[in-house]
């Protein structure tokens, strides 16, 4: 059976002193073409400028509520609890909606989703520190089906997920500070198929510096362990394997040679497998 109609989307941003960012992202969901669409904002008790920028835009936004939380998973699942979408989609002040059409040429392709699919997604363009796009992030499916159950390898800013989601499955797991969200897909998806939307970039995501990149990765994949085991996949299986490889190799580098070094080693090393620069951009 394939869904027809205009679903109402649900989205959720999560921001804590985010003064910097926030109104960019809020004025790419509010400047939508596609009407049928809520904004939910959660902050975590901001103390820069945050809290006025939520008060000047509160007639555009359906909740909001800010008050100390316990992180960003925390924070959606109190989104959750609001969230009245059919889809809902999670941002963060630094992510913004790629152009003023996208959720319609969302829901055009949400008409094409059988009912049995719980997760949608597309692309995501990744900025580097002046703002300019690096590259964009996000393959098709068939491509990544048995990656994904070794790492997080769909751009979580571009995924649509099905409010039945959550019904199965619960909410976002709070005892994650980086992978709750692979978490949650996991628990689908490790049985499951995703659709891809092609040809649609969803959203923009900023890179953060480079020393707070190299010094997350290693917690983050002990993380998505976790939630393997939780998920009872008991071998970590070979990507994941050559991923912390490669994270340890960087922390190595780092040491060694430097921070500035390390970043167009880094880059050296993509060019190599064919991909376009990140490290000495970001």
């Amino acid at each position: 059976m394939i869904r027809e109609g205009r679903p109402l989307f649900s989205v959720v941003i999560a921001v804590y002193d985010g003064e910097s960012t926030l109104q960019q992202c809020l004025d790419s969901v509010i400047g939508q073409s596609y009407r049928d669409t809520e904004l939910i904002v959660i902050d975590g008790g901001s103390k820069d400028g945050t809290l006025d920028l939520l008060k000047k835009n509160s007639q555009q936004i359906r909740y909001w509520i800010s008050e100390p939380d316990r992180g960003i998973y925390h924070a959606w699942n109190k989104a959750l609890a609001q969230a009245k979408g059919e889809w809902i989609c999670f941002l963060g002040a630094d992510d913004f909606l790629w152009d003023e059409q996208v959720l319609s040429r969302v829901a055009n392709q949400l008409a094409q989703v059988p009912d049995d699919i719980n997760v949608v997604y597309s692309q995501v363009s990744l900025l580097g520190a002046d703002a300019g796009v690096l590259y964009s992030i996000g393959e098709p499916w068939p491509q990544v089906r048995e990656r994904f159950r070794q790492l997080m390898c769909i751009p979580h800013p571009s995924v649509m997920h099905r409010s039945q989601l959550f019904k199965k499955h619960g909410v976002f797991d709070e005892s994650f500070r980086i992978a709750g969200d692979y978490e949650l897909l996991l628990r689908e998806l490790k049985t499951k198929d995703a659709f891809f939307m092609p040809d649609i970039i969803f959203s923009a995501m900023r890179q953060g510096g480079v020393s707070s990149a190299l010094g997350a990765t290693l917690a983050a994949l002990r993380e998505v362990r976790a939630a393997q085991r939780k998920n009872g996949l008991r071998w970590p299986g070979r990507v994941w394997l050559l991923a912390l490889g490669r994270a340890y190799l960087r922390a190595l580098s780092r040491i060694v040679l430097g921070e500035k070094r390390t970043r167009v080693m880094l880059d050296w090393g993509r060019r190599l497998r064919g991909l376009p620069g990140h490290w000495t951009k970001a």
